[in-house]
């Protein structure tokens, strides 16, 4: 049971008239834009007026694909603040999706202010989301997609992954909860990350069992480490309308490296440019007239892909968190390849409208919606989902561990205040003088006055290799931890970005120059005022070591340490954040001014 069209949209214009303003994305500023417009692109790059319903979208064409992507388990409705530094090097300096702020606002041409400013970016967060509430929910997007499903009945659903970790649920339900979600959300075609963080036995049974024959799980560059023969399938063939449509799956590349290799030792990944091109070439020779890649590699390498194989419509992509309304147009050898990422946390949901004729795709339409929880009725189905499988957890994910001053967020390529709070919480829980915090994206905001809740610190850690570790090392040895993971976001080849974003640094202070090469971008490391000495040891702390055996286990897992933090401090004022200082930076529209 759902909402009729008819009541979503009497519900909509209830919002509206109660001072729930949508206003739509504008043109971007080259084509001139200063009215309101909807977000929507099309082939001929001119843009489409918007609906007076912002989730009233006109059908267009004759093939229709949903996406959504890196939910991180948040089955219910959430805050979450967009990045304020997110910079770009090298050839992706001033592109997206490295733009943030007013930068952002300027390029897609959205009103300051607005509801979709709050949604795509961090401006005025506090004030904004007060103004317009929470974001998400499972509930919330499942009616979304059955109310498009009635306008585009034979629509593909597909999920970017990232969506069976991110919660206490999650991981006490060994991923169940959302395998659950997706398959009663309706998802047709998946392609995993952190879903490998379950173990590889883990993901075979659900995918064998819980998938089979209801939702595709497609990854053409996952194959056997010792024959390289794949582990699961390249793609899938759906008819819509009568159009052959091939979905093909690309992992995210780097999983051994970024998670722990032992989980999935089994298995290797990669980007294989060439199995791709093949995949493409095979999916056309079985008819696809449309060909789509479900991506996890991240925009930057997205663009990249776009850019050397041929043959691919589009790249729906994940695994940054980046939120981009209008797809980007990559030129190859074989035509265009769109390319777009669809953001995080259930804050939007992608559609796709595809035109294609004579066998291949003559124009496009394409949305990326935010949900906003608070205009959009949550499905009884869902709820009901979601309330059950939260029931036998409530009480402790309800815990108020402490009362925060400050906004609190993880998202941007340094520390965020709720980064910084674990690692204050490392450095005082294990008597050590360094914390290092892991470069994740995942993780909800908490707005001021706000309880923290066990709830909301167990989005920031709930991972299956949680354990806090506590060594010695040398201040050479920090000093190259610092430049390898720096290396690892700032590369200036794509393919050699190896994913997260800059590890979070407790009590170190540093400065960075991202367009440097390897082994020169860190310098000034200072503690306690004095420089670092290369030569002597420090106490350094930290968590979520992906070795089986990490040297220096405490055997507690980090939400412990930080739960004990936060209930001896009761209140969290605010909060300094220990990042770098950044040279070489001036004028990048990736670093907010």
């Amino acid at each position: 049971m759902h909402l009729s069209r008819r009541e979503f949209v009497q519900m909509l214009a209830a919002a509206s008239a109660a001072g729930f303003q949508l206003t739509g994305c504008g043109k971007a500023p080259e084509q001139g834009a200063s009215d309101a417009r909807s977000v929507d692109a099309s082939a001929t790059g001119k843009p489409q007026p918007a609906p007076s319903n912002p989730y009233e979208i006109a059908p267009f064409g004759n093939v229709s694909v949903f996406h959504f992507t890196d939910c991180h388990a948040q089955l219910l409705p959430i805050y979450f603040r967009e990045p304020s530094i997110n910079l770009g090097v090298a050839g992706m300096k001033g592109h997206p999706p490295h733009l943030v702020g007013d930068a952002f606002l300027k390029h897609y041409g959205v009103k300051p202010g607005s509801a979709e400013a709050y949604a795509f970016t961090y401006l005025d967060f506090v004030d904004a989301a007060k103004k317009y509430g929470k974001v998400g929910g499972f509930a919330h997007l499942s009616t979304l997609v059955k109310n498009l499903r009635e306008q585009r009945p034979h629509a593909l659903l597909l999920d970017g992954g990232d969506t069976w970790q991110g919660s206490a649920t999650s991981l006490w339900t060994n991923a169940q909860d959302m395998v659950d979600a997706d398959l009663l959300l309706g998802v047709d075609v998946m392609t995993p990350h952190w879903e490998m963080t379950f173990g590889a036995d883990r993901v075979s049974e659900i995918v064998e069992k819980d998938f089979a024959g209801k939702i595709d799980f497609v990854a053409q560059n996952i194959v056997s480490a010792d024959f390289e023969e794949r582990v699961f399938k390249p793609y899938v063939i759906r008819e819509v309308n009568k159009v052959p449509v091939a979905i093909i799956g690309q992992a995210f590349p780097y999983t051994p490296i970024a998670n722990p290799r032992y989980m999935i030792e089994d298995w290797s990944f990669g980007i294989r440019d060439n199995e791709m091109q093949e995949a493409v070439d095979s999916a056309r020779k079985e008819g696809a007239q449309v060909v789509i890649v479900l991506s996890h590699n991240g925009m930057d390498v997205d663009l990249k892909m776009a850019s050397r194989v041929t043959g691919i419509d589009a790249i729906l992509g994940g695994h940054t968190h980046d939120a981009i309304p209008r797809p980007v147009e990559v030129t190859n050898a074989g035509g265009k390849t769109l390319v777009a990422n669809a953001g995080s946390n259930g804050k939007f949901l992608a559609v796709l409208d595809l035109d294609v004729k004579n066998g291949k795709v003559a124009d496009y339409r394409y949305k990326l919606l935010p949900v906003f929880s608070n205009l959009i009725e949550p499905d009884k189905a869902m709820q009901a989902h979601i309330d059950k499988v939260r029931a036998p957890f409530r009480d402790k994910l309800a815990e108020e561990l402490a009362v925060t001053d400050d906004v609190l967020y993880r998202r941007g390529n340094f520390n965020g205040t709720f980064d910084q709070l674990i690692c204050d919480a490392l450095i005082e829980q294990t008597d050590s003088q360094i914390a290092f915090s892991p470069g994740f994206r995942w993780g909800v905001s908490v707005l001021p006055g706000e309880k923290i809740t066990m709830d909301h610190l167990m989005t920031q850690t709930a991972i299956t290799y949680p354990n806090v570790t506590r060594n010695k090392l040398t201040g050479e040895t920090i000093k190259n931890i610092l430049e390898d993971v720096a290396d690892n976001l700032f590369n200036p080849d794509p393919y050699y970005q190896q994913g997260g974003d800059m590890v979070r640094v407790g009590g170190l202070k540093y400065a960075m120059d991202p367009g440097k090469k390897i082994g020169e971008r860190i310098s000034d490391m200072q503690l306690d005022g004095k420089p670092i000495d290369p030569k002597k040891e420090y106490w350094v702390a930290g968590w979520a070591s992906v070795q089986p055996k990490p040297a220096g286990d405490t055997g507690k897992p980090v939400w412990d340490v930080v739960a004990a933090y936060l209930r001896d401090k009761k209140t969290i004022g605010k909060i300094e954040l220990n990042q770098p200082v950044l040279k070489n930076v001036e004028g990048n529209p990736g670093l907010a001014g």
